[in-house]
């Protein structure tokens, strides 16, 4: 493994780097393959996290790296890793001569997607393959392309277990590893599921783990995995883009589409992603407002995957003016431009907050970030306000009148109301007086007149105990049965 650079030497170990960060790419030792595929892409001049992180991957040390979402963590750790893996270009066909030199562990589709198409996208004027496996669709085709063989791998924990175990992949030559949105993973239980791939994994690599924030367990899962790691840090933890307006606003429940659609009008947005905590309620919501005359879409776990990057390609081409999402898009997804998000409901995890606003503002731009509040978000509200320690200011939003509405309801002592207008010829019922019946004309009067006995006739089980008299010829020692009435039915 290479040394580090005097700076990397210098910091101990897991204290912040302060690294002299070069502002341009071309000041990097980068390959020109590389250089050119970053000036392709329009990029030019590096983030806070892509100057310092990308000097220390290539000086070979294991990095925890933190920063706000939207910062180019991707790029960070792309670029290094394909310059490190150059040297095993190979234009042979042969698989054995491509085997798994990378991998890329991403908490979720979307993102193991995006990263997928970073990394190709960087990679395209050089040799190297990747590949991207996820689930919600067919192993089939991932196989194929798994047994072609790659040099960088991107996945979500559980499509790679499922890979590992059919035997399609091998990981035994991995030389570096990447957990992105690693407290994501924690978040949604993935915890078993990193420990078993990274068992399969050699015990000599380099190990680079990058999160918008850090939690004690993240810490300790880098303690675990990482050697000697280095901290990275470009924003204090948990900090929102300072380019985003943050705007609170006090809505009821039932008044919350409305105050959407008031926003959306006033500020002349032509797009947001509204985000909402539940995936029964992203459905819900898009048909709502796909019944408002607008073009929306809906993003949750309960889509297939293809349905999911149909919308979300629908979304980025703007041919949809709202997304309804849950968090499944509130990671990862890089939409350029995009003017507004909302949270349609607060989220119940306060760091999902400061992820859902990333989705806008990225790149230096600006963006608008609204959540409504209503009276039972009060402790949400106070957890966010905790966790970027700042006190949030709740506006009250007056909304535009476009409600047909009942006339109030009198009371009893507001004085005796005006006498309504009757017209001639008709009387007024007492209020829930019930109708009059009407007669009904029988069909047969056989079947309306009264019960009458007959006197004709007398069945022997009508009196009583009596015996049955012997008929004639019969002797008087034999005992006759009793005539037991019976019901037949046909």
């Amino acid at each position: 493994m290479s040394q580090s650079p005097p700076a990397a030497d210098a910091a101990a170990s897991g204290a912040e780097v302060q690294v002299a960060p070069p502002s341009r790419f071309d000041t990097l030792a980068l390959d020109p393959k590389l250089l050119r595929a970053v000036a392709d892409s329009g990029y030019t001049s590096m983030t806070p996290i892509q100057a310092k992180a990308i000097p220390i991957v290539l000086a070979g040390r294991d990095i925890m790296g933190a920063a706000q979402t939207g910062t180019g963590k991707t790029a960070a750790f792309t670029l290094p890793l394909l310059q490190k893996m150059l040297r095993h270009e190979s234009a042979s066909v042969s698989p054995a001569r491509h085997p798994v030199r990378a991998l890329v562990i991403a908490p979720t589709r979307e993102l193991a997607d995006q990263v997928a198409n970073n990394v190709k996208t960087y990679a395209k004027h050089t040799l190297l393959r990747s590949a991207v496996v996820f689930g919600g669709i067919d192993m089939k085709p991932q196989t194929l392309e798994l047994k072609k063989g790659v040099e960088v791998l991107i996945a979500t924990p559980g499509r790679l277990l499922d890979h590992i175990e059919a035997k399609n992949c091998n990981l035994g030559q991995v030389e570096y590893v990447v957990l992105d949105e690693a407290d994501r993973m924690l978040d949604i239980g993935f915890l078993p599921d990193l420990q078993r791939i990274l068992s399969y994994l050699p015990k000599q690599r380099q190990t680079l783990l990058f999160s918008a924030t850090f939690s004690p367990e993240i810490k300790r899962l880098a303690q675990s995995y990482l050697q000697d790691p280095l901290l990275v840090e470009v924003a204090r933890p948990n900090a929102t883009a300072t380019n985003v307006e943050q705007r609170f606003y006090r809505v009821d429940e039932d008044d919350k589409r409305r105050a959407v659609r008031q926003i959306l009008k006033d500020r002349e947005l032509s797009q947001a992603i509204i985000f909402v905590n539940s995936k029964l309620g992203a459905a819900r919501l898009a048909r709502t407002f796909e019944r408002d005359g607008l073009r929306t879409t809906a993003l949750h776990g309960d889509r297939s995957q293809d349905e999911r990057l149909k919308s979300l390609a629908a979304f980025k081409a703007g041919e949809v003016d709202l997304m309804v999402a849950t968090d499944v898009a509130a990671r990862g997804l890089d939409i350029a431009d995009l003017p507004a998000v909302f949270n349609f409901d607060v989220p119940f995890n306060a760091e999902d907050y400061v992820h859902r606003i990333g989705r806008t503002g990225r790149a230096g731009a600006s963006g608008l970030a609204v959540t409504l509040v209503d009276r039972d978000d009060a402790r949400l509200i106070s957890d966010i306000e905790k966790l970027i320690k700042k006190t949030l200011e709740i506006e009250p939003l007056e909304l535009d009148d476009d409600r047909p509405r009942r006339p109030p309801r009198r009371s009893d002592d507001e004085g005796e109301r005006a006498p309504r207008a009757v017209a001639p010829g008709t009387e007024r019922r007492a209020p829930y007086a019930p109708r009059p019946a009407t007669p009904r004309a029988s069909a047969d009067p056989f079947f309306d007149r009264p019960y009458e006995p007959s006197t004709t006739a007398n069945p022997v089980w009508e009196k009583g105990d009596a015996a049955p008299t012997p008929a004639a010829g019969v002797s008087r020692n034999i005992k006759l049965k009793r005539k037991v009435a019976s019901l037949l039915g046909g």
